[in-house]
């Protein structure tokens, strides 16, 4: 039986192929709906992000122990998929919407100095005002040492689209 080869993006005329734009979402996108795959079987999950810009890295935290580093430990590809929602257009059967579909090898961060810099990261990502940084970060510090991991995701393929 021949293999069956999926296209990322059958509607050319709705590709994001703009670098900016697509460094706009990431950039203001808050979760990433992640996907991952262990002996055959899809394994889903939502999660918070931190965008490294420089880096062209994903940071996100999770608990030391549970399903999602057993599946990683095994297999570090991931894909995932961040979404802006402009909702749904009545009467004109449209939907607003720009998504991203991300591919890359995800790591479970061992450095102490790589475990800080993801947490500002991510943190300085999803709440911008440095006050509120500061106290949330002296919070996550003790926890990285404790039951928290840090995980990394080195961005391999970006697509991108866009509908109306």
């Amino acid at each position: 039986m021949p293999q069956q080869h999926y296209h990322l993006n059958n509607r050319p005329d709705r590709e994001i192929t703009s670098k900016d734009e697509i460094q706009e979402l990431l950039e203001n996108g808050k979760y990433i709906i992640l996907s991952m795959c262990k002996n055959k079987e899809p394994y889903i999950v939502t999660l918070s992000y931190g965008y490294d810009v420089d880096n062209n890295i994903l940071y996100f935290h999770a608990s030391d122990k549970g399903l999602k580093l057993e599946i990683l430990q095994e297999n570090p590809k991931v894909c995932g998929t961040i979404i802006e929602d402009g909702g749904y257009v009545k009467n004109e059967c449209a939907h607003e919407f720009r998504s991203l579909v991300i591919r890359g090898e995800m790591a479970i961060v061992t450095s102490q100095t790589e475990k800080i810099h993801g947490m500002k990261v991510l943190i300085n990502h999803l709440e911008g005002d440095s006050e509120v940084v500061n106290k949330m970060f002296t919070k996550a510090e003790a926890a990285m040492t404790s039951r928290m991991e840090i995980l990394s995701l080195q961005v391999s393929n970006i697509v991108g689209k866009k509908g109306r």
